[in-house]
Protein backbone atom coordinates (compact mmCIF):
# COMPACT_ATOMS: atom_id res chain seq x y z
CA UNK A 1 0.00 0.00 0.00
CA UNK A 2 1.57 3.59 -0.85
CA UNK A 3 1.36 6.18 1.45
CA UNK A 4 -1.52 8.74 1.05
CA UNK A 5 -0.91 12.06 -0.71
CA UNK A 6 -3.02 13.88 2.19
CA UNK A 7 -4.29 12.91 5.62
CA UNK A 8 -6.62 13.65 8.33
CA UNK A 9 -5.28 15.32 11.35
CA UNK A 10 -7.66 15.44 14.30
CA UNK A 11 -7.52 15.83 17.94
CA UNK A 12 -10.75 15.44 20.61
CA UNK A 13 -10.86 16.33 24.21
CA UNK A 14 -10.97 13.61 25.96
CA UNK A 15 -7.91 11.84 25.03
CA UNK A 16 -8.88 8.67 26.52
CA UNK A 17 -7.63 6.48 24.17
CA UNK A 18 -5.16 9.09 22.02
CA UNK A 19 -5.00 12.73 21.90
CA UNK A 20 -4.51 13.35 18.70
CA UNK A 21 -4.55 10.82 15.20
CA UNK A 22 -4.12 10.31 11.81
CA UNK A 23 -6.86 9.46 9.41
CA UNK A 24 -7.20 8.30 5.89
CA UNK A 25 -9.27 11.49 4.02
CA UNK A 26 -11.39 8.40 1.93
CA UNK A 27 -11.97 5.45 3.75
CA UNK A 28 -12.01 6.95 7.19
CA UNK A 29 -9.50 4.25 8.53
CA UNK A 30 -7.10 5.36 10.97
CA UNK A 31 -3.17 5.47 10.34
CA UNK A 32 -1.53 6.59 13.30
CA UNK A 33 -2.77 8.16 16.92
CA UNK A 34 -0.32 10.43 19.13
CA UNK A 35 -1.20 9.16 23.58
CA UNK A 36 -0.87 11.78 26.33
CA UNK A 37 -2.99 14.38 27.27
CA UNK A 38 -5.48 16.35 25.21
CA UNK A 39 -5.22 19.67 22.93
CA UNK A 40 -7.47 22.23 23.12
CA UNK A 41 -9.59 24.27 20.44
CA UNK A 42 -7.67 25.74 17.58
CA UNK A 43 -3.91 24.90 18.80
CA UNK A 44 -2.73 21.54 17.10
CA UNK A 45 -0.28 22.28 14.19
CA UNK A 46 2.31 20.22 12.50
CA UNK A 47 6.01 21.85 12.65
CA UNK A 48 8.25 21.71 9.36
CA UNK A 49 6.68 18.14 8.64
CA UNK A 50 8.77 16.70 11.66
CA UNK A 51 6.91 17.37 14.94
CA UNK A 52 2.90 17.54 15.64
CA UNK A 53 2.38 20.30 18.76
CA UNK A 54 -0.95 20.37 20.32
CA UNK A 55 -1.32 23.12 23.70
CA UNK A 56 -2.67 21.38 26.62
CA UNK A 57 -6.43 22.11 27.44
CA UNK A 58 -6.09 24.43 30.40
CA UNK A 59 -2.51 23.73 31.21
CA UNK A 60 0.41 26.15 30.78
CA UNK A 61 2.72 23.52 28.47
CA UNK A 62 3.02 22.01 24.81
CA UNK A 63 2.52 18.35 24.07
CA UNK A 64 5.17 17.80 21.28
CA UNK A 65 5.06 14.06 19.28
CA UNK A 66 7.74 13.64 16.56
CA UNK A 67 5.77 12.63 13.24
CA UNK A 68 6.97 8.88 14.35
CA UNK A 69 4.56 9.24 17.61
CA UNK A 70 7.64 9.67 20.26
CA UNK A 71 6.00 12.09 23.02
CA UNK A 72 8.36 15.08 24.20
CA UNK A 73 6.84 17.84 26.66
CA UNK A 74 7.91 21.53 26.28
CA UNK A 75 7.01 23.44 29.14
CA UNK A 76 7.10 27.10 29.01
CA UNK A 77 4.03 29.96 29.74
CA UNK A 78 1.57 29.94 26.77
CA UNK A 79 0.26 32.39 24.73
CA UNK A 80 -1.51 32.64 21.51
CA UNK A 81 0.80 36.49 21.22
CA UNK A 82 4.56 34.74 21.32
CA UNK A 83 6.66 33.90 18.54
CA UNK A 84 9.40 31.56 19.51
CA UNK A 85 12.29 30.41 16.98
CA UNK A 86 12.96 26.67 16.13
CA UNK A 87 16.71 27.20 16.12
CA UNK A 88 17.41 28.07 19.51
CA UNK A 89 13.74 28.12 21.29
CA UNK A 90 14.51 31.20 22.06
CA UNK A 91 11.22 33.30 23.40
CA UNK A 92 11.57 36.65 20.43
CA UNK A 93 8.91 38.87 20.98
CA UNK A 94 5.40 39.15 23.07
CA UNK A 95 2.51 40.99 21.49
CA UNK A 96 -0.29 43.03 23.47
CA UNK A 97 -1.67 44.81 20.98
CA UNK A 98 -5.09 42.84 21.68
CA UNK A 99 -7.53 43.82 24.47
CA UNK A 100 -9.22 40.65 25.16
CA UNK A 101 -8.49 36.89 24.24
CA UNK A 102 -7.03 35.70 21.40
CA UNK A 103 -8.65 33.39 19.67
CA UNK A 104 -7.24 32.23 16.11
CA UNK A 105 -4.07 32.53 14.91
CA UNK A 106 -2.94 31.96 10.96
CA UNK A 107 0.05 32.14 8.84
CA UNK A 108 0.36 32.85 5.49
CA UNK A 109 1.42 29.94 2.93
CA UNK A 110 5.01 31.72 2.93
CA UNK A 111 4.95 32.47 6.67
CA UNK A 112 5.84 35.90 5.98
CA UNK A 113 2.80 37.60 7.85
CA UNK A 114 0.09 36.24 10.21
CA UNK A 115 -3.36 37.23 11.31
CA UNK A 116 -4.81 37.29 15.10
CA UNK A 117 -8.04 37.57 15.77
CA UNK A 118 -9.54 38.16 19.77
CA UNK A 119 -12.59 38.81 21.11
CA UNK A 120 -11.94 42.44 20.98
CA UNK A 121 -13.56 41.97 17.44
CA UNK A 122 -10.21 43.22 16.11
CA UNK A 123 -8.08 41.01 13.64
CA UNK A 124 -4.17 42.43 13.29
CA UNK A 125 -1.76 41.36 10.38
CA UNK A 126 1.25 41.16 11.24
CA UNK A 127 5.06 41.29 9.40
CA UNK A 128 7.11 38.37 11.12
CA UNK A 129 10.17 40.02 10.37
CA UNK A 130 9.09 43.65 12.54
CA UNK A 131 7.89 41.17 14.61
CA UNK A 132 11.11 39.60 15.64
CA UNK A 133 13.09 42.50 14.75
CA UNK A 134 16.74 42.42 16.96
CA UNK A 135 16.17 46.05 18.61
CA UNK A 136 14.39 45.69 21.58
CA UNK A 137 14.19 49.35 21.97
CA UNK A 138 10.87 49.45 19.28
CA UNK A 139 7.47 47.58 19.84
CA UNK A 140 6.31 45.46 16.95
CA UNK A 141 3.11 47.37 15.58
CA UNK A 142 0.29 45.20 13.29
CA UNK A 143 0.98 46.20 8.94
CA UNK A 144 -2.89 46.66 9.34
CA UNK A 145 -5.89 46.77 12.03
CA UNK A 146 -9.37 44.93 10.61
CA UNK A 147 -11.76 46.63 12.98
CA UNK A 148 -14.86 46.18 10.47
CA UNK A 149 -16.56 43.29 12.82
CA UNK A 150 -18.81 43.98 15.66
CA UNK A 151 -18.70 40.91 17.58
CA UNK A 152 -15.31 38.69 18.63
CA UNK A 153 -13.27 36.88 15.98
CA UNK A 154 -14.13 33.17 15.83
CA UNK A 155 -11.79 31.97 12.90
CA UNK A 156 -9.37 33.56 10.82
CA UNK A 157 -8.16 31.85 6.84
CA UNK A 158 -5.34 32.59 4.50
CA UNK A 159 -5.23 31.92 1.39
CA UNK A 160 -2.59 31.52 -1.04
CA UNK A 161 -0.12 33.80 -2.68
CA UNK A 162 2.01 35.01 0.81
CA UNK A 163 1.89 38.41 1.47
CA UNK A 164 -0.98 39.09 -1.53
CA UNK A 165 -3.28 36.40 -0.59
CA UNK A 166 -6.30 37.28 0.96
CA UNK A 167 -7.74 36.45 4.02
CA UNK A 168 -11.30 35.37 5.45
CA UNK A 169 -12.65 36.29 9.28
CA UNK A 170 -15.88 34.95 10.55
CA UNK A 171 -17.39 36.42 13.63
CA UNK A 172 -20.31 36.24 16.11
CA UNK A 173 -21.86 39.34 14.33
CA UNK A 174 -23.11 36.59 11.91
CA UNK A 175 -20.57 38.20 8.83
CA UNK A 176 -17.46 37.11 7.45
CA UNK A 177 -15.24 39.29 5.75
CA UNK A 178 -12.36 38.89 2.92
CA UNK A 179 -9.12 41.45 3.18
CA UNK A 180 -6.45 41.91 1.30
CA UNK A 181 -3.46 41.05 3.21
CA UNK A 182 -0.98 43.72 1.68
CA UNK A 183 -3.21 46.52 1.64
CA UNK A 184 -5.84 45.75 4.87
CA UNK A 185 -8.47 47.11 2.11
CA UNK A 186 -11.97 44.74 2.58
CA UNK A 187 -13.03 43.39 -0.51
CA UNK A 188 -16.30 41.13 0.71
CA UNK A 189 -18.30 41.23 3.49
CA UNK A 190 -21.02 38.53 3.73
CA UNK A 191 -24.01 38.42 5.88
CA UNK A 192 -26.00 35.36 7.53
CA UNK A 193 -28.71 34.87 9.43
CA UNK A 194 -26.38 33.05 12.44
CA UNK A 195 -23.16 33.54 13.65
CA UNK A 196 -20.08 32.09 11.84
CA UNK A 197 -17.88 29.68 13.78
CA UNK A 198 -15.46 29.03 10.96
CA UNK A 199 -14.42 29.46 7.67
CA UNK A 200 -11.99 28.60 4.82
CA UNK A 201 -11.25 28.97 0.95
CA UNK A 202 -11.32 26.00 -1.59
CA UNK A 203 -7.62 25.69 -2.96
CA UNK A 204 -8.59 28.13 -6.03
CA UNK A 205 -10.45 30.26 -4.26
CA UNK A 206 -13.62 30.24 -6.31
CA UNK A 207 -16.16 29.42 -3.01
CA UNK A 208 -15.77 30.24 0.64
CA UNK A 209 -17.24 27.63 3.24
CA UNK A 210 -19.05 29.08 6.42
CA UNK A 211 -19.83 27.11 9.09
CA UNK A 212 -22.87 28.29 11.14
CA UNK A 213 -23.62 28.11 14.72
CA UNK A 214 -27.12 26.14 13.00
CA UNK A 215 -25.33 23.58 11.42
CA UNK A 216 -25.33 24.95 8.51
CA UNK A 217 -22.41 25.27 6.24
CA UNK A 218 -22.88 28.11 3.65
CA UNK A 219 -20.98 28.30 0.48
CA UNK A 220 -20.24 31.60 -0.90
CA UNK A 221 -19.06 31.81 -4.86
CA UNK A 222 -15.92 34.38 -5.03
CA UNK A 223 -16.70 34.71 -8.88
CA UNK A 224 -20.04 36.36 -8.56
CA UNK A 225 -20.35 39.35 -11.35
CA UNK A 226 -22.03 41.97 -8.30
CA UNK A 227 -19.67 44.55 -7.77
CA UNK A 228 -21.35 45.53 -4.18
CA UNK A 229 -18.81 44.55 -1.27
CA UNK A 230 -21.58 44.21 1.15
CA UNK A 231 -24.19 41.28 0.24
CA UNK A 232 -26.73 39.30 2.03
CA UNK A 233 -26.25 35.18 1.22
CA UNK A 234 -28.74 34.14 -0.45
CA UNK A 235 -28.52 30.64 -2.51
CA UNK A 236 -29.05 30.81 -6.32
CA UNK A 237 -27.63 28.60 -9.63
CA UNK A 238 -23.91 30.49 -8.83
CA UNK A 239 -22.77 28.55 -6.72
CA UNK A 240 -24.37 30.07 -3.32
CA UNK A 241 -25.69 26.83 -1.24
CA UNK A 242 -26.20 25.19 2.03
CA UNK A 243 -25.23 22.08 2.93
CA UNK A 244 -27.07 20.21 5.96
CA UNK A 245 -26.26 17.56 8.20
CA UNK A 246 -25.30 19.03 11.28
CA UNK A 247 -27.42 20.01 14.51
CA UNK A 248 -25.01 22.42 16.57
CA UNK A 249 -22.20 24.99 15.67
CA UNK A 250 -20.03 24.10 12.63
CA UNK A 251 -16.05 24.39 14.09
CA UNK A 252 -13.89 23.06 12.00
CA UNK A 253 -13.85 23.05 8.22
CA UNK A 254 -11.07 22.27 5.38
CA UNK A 255 -10.88 21.38 2.22
CA UNK A 256 -8.28 18.75 -0.09
CA UNK A 257 -6.32 19.55 -1.96
CA UNK A 258 -8.06 18.75 -4.98
CA UNK A 259 -10.92 20.73 -3.75
CA UNK A 260 -13.20 17.39 -3.83
CA UNK A 261 -13.67 16.80 -0.02
CA UNK A 262 -14.80 19.08 2.45
CA UNK A 263 -14.29 18.09 5.88
CA UNK A 264 -16.50 19.91 8.81
CA UNK A 265 -16.42 19.26 12.83
CA UNK A 266 -19.46 20.05 14.91
CA UNK A 267 -19.29 20.62 18.68
CA UNK A 268 -21.16 18.28 21.00
CA UNK A 269 -20.87 14.72 19.76
CA UNK A 270 -17.25 15.47 18.42
CA UNK A 271 -18.44 14.38 14.72
CA UNK A 272 -16.11 14.48 12.06
CA UNK A 273 -18.34 14.71 8.49
CA UNK A 274 -17.24 15.58 4.87
CA UNK A 275 -19.30 15.69 1.70
CA UNK A 276 -18.08 11.94 1.36
CA UNK A 277 -17.53 9.99 4.25
CA UNK A 278 -18.35 10.09 7.97
CA UNK A 279 -16.03 10.16 10.78
CA UNK A 280 -17.11 9.67 14.75
CA UNK A 281 -14.91 10.29 17.82
CA UNK A 282 -15.19 7.16 20.30
CA UNK A 283 -14.36 9.48 23.07
CA UNK A 284 -15.32 12.98 23.26
CA UNK A 285 -15.71 16.12 21.23
CA UNK A 286 -13.24 16.99 18.21
CA UNK A 287 -11.36 20.27 19.16
CA UNK A 288 -9.32 19.98 15.95
CA UNK A 289 -9.54 18.70 12.38
CA UNK A 290 -7.39 19.58 9.75
CA UNK A 291 -6.34 18.21 5.47
CA UNK A 292 -2.76 18.10 5.46
CA UNK A 293 -0.61 17.15 2.64
CA UNK A 294 1.13 14.00 4.68
CA UNK A 295 4.57 14.39 5.64
CA UNK A 296 7.47 12.39 3.83
CA UNK A 297 8.90 10.63 6.98
CA UNK A 298 4.96 10.44 8.42
CA UNK A 299 5.05 6.48 7.89
CA UNK A 300 8.60 5.86 8.09
CA UNK A 301 9.22 4.29 11.08
CA UNK A 302 13.53 4.62 11.33
CA UNK A 303 13.44 8.41 9.97
CA UNK A 304 14.24 10.76 12.97
CA UNK A 305 13.93 14.85 12.80
CA UNK A 306 16.66 16.59 10.62
CA UNK A 307 16.98 19.06 13.55
CA UNK A 308 15.99 18.34 17.23
CA UNK A 309 13.65 20.68 18.66
CA UNK A 310 15.10 22.72 21.61
CA UNK A 311 13.57 23.86 24.90
CA UNK A 312 10.77 26.91 24.63
CA UNK A 313 12.65 29.82 26.81
CA UNK A 314 10.27 31.48 29.02
CA UNK A 315 11.70 34.78 28.93
CA UNK A 316 12.84 37.44 26.42
CA UNK A 317 16.13 37.50 28.12
CA UNK A 318 17.24 34.06 28.54
CA UNK A 319 20.49 34.97 29.88
CA UNK A 320 19.36 37.39 32.49
CA UNK A 321 16.32 35.24 33.86
CA UNK A 322 18.66 31.50 33.98
CA UNK A 323 17.04 30.51 31.25
CA UNK A 324 19.59 30.14 28.61
CA UNK A 325 21.84 26.58 27.49
CA UNK A 326 23.33 26.29 31.02
CA UNK A 327 19.50 25.58 32.65
CA UNK A 328 18.73 22.72 29.76
CA UNK A 329 18.29 24.67 26.59
CA UNK A 330 19.94 23.53 23.30
CA UNK A 331 22.84 25.51 21.22
CA UNK A 332 21.93 24.19 17.40
CA UNK A 333 24.81 24.61 14.92
CA UNK A 334 23.93 25.07 11.51
CA UNK A 335 26.01 22.80 9.15
CA UNK A 336 28.44 25.23 7.15
CA UNK A 337 26.31 25.04 3.93
CA UNK A 338 23.85 26.99 6.20
CA UNK A 339 25.38 29.34 7.95
CA UNK A 340 25.36 31.84 5.21
CA UNK A 341 22.17 34.20 5.22
CA UNK A 342 20.36 34.41 1.96
CA UNK A 343 20.70 37.68 0.28
CA UNK A 344 18.05 39.86 -0.29
CA UNK A 345 15.94 40.06 -3.59
CA UNK A 346 17.41 43.32 -4.53
CA UNK A 347 20.65 41.80 -3.54
CA UNK A 348 20.01 38.81 -5.84
CA UNK A 349 19.08 41.60 -8.72
CA UNK A 350 21.79 43.24 -8.60
CA UNK A 351 24.10 39.93 -8.97
CA UNK A 352 22.06 39.09 -11.88
CA UNK A 353 22.10 42.22 -13.49
CA UNK A 354 25.80 42.34 -13.46
CA UNK A 355 26.35 38.78 -14.34
CA UNK A 356 24.12 39.49 -17.69
CA UNK A 357 25.92 42.33 -17.90
CA UNK A 358 29.30 40.23 -18.23
CA UNK A 359 27.88 38.13 -20.42
CA UNK A 360 27.12 40.27 -22.97
CA UNK A 361 30.29 42.34 -22.71
CA UNK A 362 31.58 38.99 -23.62
CA UNK A 363 29.43 38.31 -26.85
CA UNK A 364 30.05 41.92 -27.75
CA UNK A 365 33.98 42.38 -27.38
CA UNK A 366 35.13 38.59 -26.67
CA UNK A 367 37.56 37.61 -24.57
CA UNK A 368 41.28 38.21 -24.31
CA UNK A 369 43.34 39.74 -27.10
CA UNK A 370 40.76 40.28 -28.91
CA UNK A 371 38.48 42.77 -26.08
CA UNK A 372 42.21 44.65 -25.86
CA UNK A 373 41.86 44.76 -29.83
CA UNK A 374 38.11 46.29 -29.78
CA UNK A 375 38.87 48.53 -26.89
CA UNK A 376 42.47 50.22 -28.77
CA UNK A 377 40.15 50.44 -31.91
CA UNK A 378 37.42 52.39 -30.03
CA UNK A 379 39.48 54.88 -28.47
CA UNK A 380 41.11 55.81 -32.22
CA UNK A 381 37.58 56.37 -33.36
CA UNK A 382 36.62 58.27 -30.23
CA UNK A 383 39.76 60.47 -30.87
CA UNK A 384 38.99 60.58 -35.14
CA UNK A 385 35.18 61.95 -33.60
CA UNK A 386 36.75 64.90 -31.28
CA UNK A 387 39.21 66.40 -33.97
CA UNK A 388 36.31 66.41 -36.87
CA UNK A 389 34.35 68.13 -33.71
CA UNK A 390 37.14 70.49 -33.42
CA UNK A 391 37.21 71.39 -36.63
CA UNK A 392 33.55 72.05 -37.17
CA UNK A 393 33.95 74.11 -33.96
CA UNK A 394 36.70 76.39 -35.46
CA UNK A 395 34.91 76.68 -38.87
CA UNK A 396 32.01 77.60 -37.20
CA UNK A 397 33.61 80.31 -35.33
CA UNK A 398 35.77 81.58 -38.03
CA UNK A 399 32.29 82.06 -39.94
CA UNK A 400 30.34 83.92 -37.58
CA UNK A 401 32.86 85.93 -36.81
CA UNK A 402 34.56 87.20 -39.90
CA UNK A 403 33.56 90.74 -41.19
CA UNK A 404 31.56 91.37 -43.65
Amino acid sequence: MSAPVEVVLSADSAGQLFNCAVFDPHSGSEFLSYRGGNTSSRSLTVLNGEYILGAQLGKNFINVWEIQRKKIIVNGQLTCQAATAMSTGNLLAILSRHYQDVSCIRFTDDSSHFVSGGKDNLALIWNLSSVVQLDSSRTPEPCHILSRHSLPITDIHCGLMGPQARVATASLDQTVKVWEVSSGEMLLSVLFDVAIMSVTFDPCEYFLFCGGSDGNIFQVSLCSTSLSRDKTFQTDSDGNQVFKGHRNLVTCLSVSMDGTLLLSVHQPQGERTDILIHLVSPTGPVTNAVIIPAPANMFLADSHPAVPLPRFSRHLNPSEQGDGTGSGGMCLKLRANTQEPEGTYLEKADELYSLMCAVTDKSVFGDGENTKVRVSELEEEVKTLKKINKDLYEFSTQLLTKPN
